[in-house]
């Protein structure tokens, strides 16, 4: 059976998408250093917004938007979908790290902190969306 992403059948910019995981990976590791929740509470609204808001508000969206045009780096279009399911993984990851961080369970936080930069690092270097590869598993148990 052939690999299958989730079809929103549209698509977005994903050289928008590899530049706002650099982005998610730069507070990350500044969250990794420090356990500041101002930074958690900062990429939760932003998920927020580009989930279930307007993409033109959020903050990454806008300063990827401009890297892109100051870089003049190229439109790579991907199917919208894949990236949904990617935005709604990163969001529960924030959720746990607020959670295991309010509760002071730092080693937990670490935990997740290093497998949520792991997500970024391989969607901003490789293109590899880890939410796809994760759709694909979870829909051999259907």
């Amino acid at each position: 059976m052939p690999q299958v992403c989730p079809i929103a059948f549209r698509e977005i910019d994903g050289t928008i998408s590899r530049l706002n995981a650099l982005s998610i990976s730069f507070f990350l590791i500044i969250f990794l250093f420090t356990h500041n929740l101002f930074l958690l509470y900062i990429l939760a609204g932003d998920f927020l917004i580009r989930i279930y808001g307007q993409k033109k508000y959020s903050p990454f969206f806008n300063v990827s938007t401009l890297l892109k045009k100051i870089f003049h780096m190229q439109t790579e279009m991907v199917d919208a979908g894949a990236k949904r399911v990617a935005a709604q993984l990163g969001l529960l990851f924030i959720v746990l790290l607020l959670v295991s961080t309010h509760l002071e369970w730092f080693f937990v936080a670490n935990i997740i902190t290093l497998i949520f930069l792991s997500c970024t690092i391989l969607e901003f270097f490789f293109s590899f969306c880890v939410a796809c590869e994760l759709y694909f598993i979870l829909q051999k148990f259907r």
